[in-house]
């Protein structure tokens, strides 16, 4: 069963074919992580992408019930070098192949993903069309030349919830096999943007009161209810164009506590009057290292973004440079000071990834309290 790969600038990879059969146009991106690919392709930030895992071999320990990060994936196909059909794990309910094929999924594997990887790395990330159905060059290059790409495109509205819900689902303790549900202190409006469910659960065995909402609700509805603090979530794309969020954010500074985490970063930064740029290729991975100027300690970081907040644009009146990633020096983290509102570019929430950054769930309680 064969399947194909073709980049919008000739190249072409031809592989195997496993998950869904089918065809999809996406921005072809990589992530480095090793691990938690199943949180990977539930990640709603992957909207329109097709996914190429570094690490040679995925599958091996299947997937489950527990480990999904959102109600579907949105991701538009995945790439690796070998899917393992035959996995092994207490906890496996399917494997790879047949997750895929129950999301609608199209595989690749059976390629050198070293070298589309460093292909990515040179040329940058680009869209690409994977098909499993139809192998003619000229068609598919038709095809893909009518997807319009990320830019510019508000594809936020595609993964948002529908309407606003309560959330009441804490972290579980693995050791102890229990949920860890304190009760509830602060009142917390969350923005959807393609908000992973680990940010939830934290949020709640902080303490939260969660109500989720979604990406189009005005200033004053979340004012209607007081909140206590509002935070805004990752998301996919490009931020410049949801600037019905921004400009929530706009009429929400200073009136209550704001915490951003990726896109709401982004969201965040564009709402006090700095620019986005698109990076070459992304930060995707659960192995970024952050350096927090404030303490100086590095923190190892689970990423997965395409924008970025450009450096020179920000008011250094305003916002204070609070993390900065040690690989290409972008920014990774802002806070305003002179209105309790801070933000990060990274994933503090991991699933997967590593836990050094929990600590700024602790901040955003923290200022709720001194509010």
């Amino acid at each position: 069963m064969k399947a194909i790969l073709l980049l919008e600038d000739g190249t072409v990879f031809k592989g195997t074919s496993f998950g869904a059969k089918g065809q999809k146009c996406g921005e072809v991106v990589f992530n480095t992580a090793m691990t938690g690919y199943q949180e990977i392709l539930t990640d709603p930030s992957y909207n329109e992408q097709i996914i190429t895992m570094t690490y040679p071999l995925i599958g091996n320990y299947g997937t489950n019930n527990a480990d999904t990060e959102s109600r579907k994936s949105f991701a538009r196909g995945f790439i690796v070098k070998e899917n393992c059909d035959y996995p092994s794990n207490w906890r496996n309910k399917q494997s790879l192949s047949d997750y895929l094929k129950a999301n609608n999924i199209v595989g690749l594997e059976g390629i050198d993903t070293r070298a589309l990887v460093r292909h990515i790395r040179t040329a940058g990330a680009m869209r690409g069309i994977i098909s499993s159905t139809e192998f003619g060059i000229t068609s598919l290059k038709k095809k893909l030349q009518k997807y319009p790409g990320l830019v510019g495109r508000d594809i936020v509205k595609d993964v948002t919830v529908g309407k606003p819900y309560d959330w009441d689902k804490g972290v579980i303790d693995v050791l102890k096999g229990e949920e860890i549900k304190p009760p509830k202190k602060y009142k917390v409006v969350a923005f959807d943007f393609g908000m992973k469910l680990n940010i939830l659960r934290l949020l709640r065995s902080h303490g939260c009161d969660v109500y989720v909402v979604p990406a189009d609700t005005s200033a004053k509805d979340v004012l209607a209810r007081k909140p206590d603090g509002v935070f805004f979530s990752n998301g996919p794309g490009d931020p410049a164009p949801v600037s019905y969020a921004v400009e929530t954010v706009r009429k929400l500074l200073g009136k209550v506590p704001i915490f951003g985490i990726c896109l709401g970063h982004q969201i965040l930064a564009l709402a006090l009057g700095a620019k986005t740029y698109k990076l070459k290729f992304g930060h995707r991975g659960a192995n970024h290292p952050v350096k927090n100027l404030k303490t100086k300690k590095i923190e190892i970081t689970s990423q997965n973004h395409g924008f970025c907040v450009d450096m020179d644009s920000l008011d250094e009146k305003a916002v204070g440079l609070t993390h900065l990633n040690l690989n290409d020096n972008t920014v990774e983290g802002i806070r305003c000071k002179d209105k309790p509102a801070f933000s990060v570019q990274y994933h503090p929430e991991a699933s997967p990834g590593p836990h050094d950054s929990n600590y700024l769930f602790d901040d955003f309680i923290k200022l709720m309290d001194k509010s």
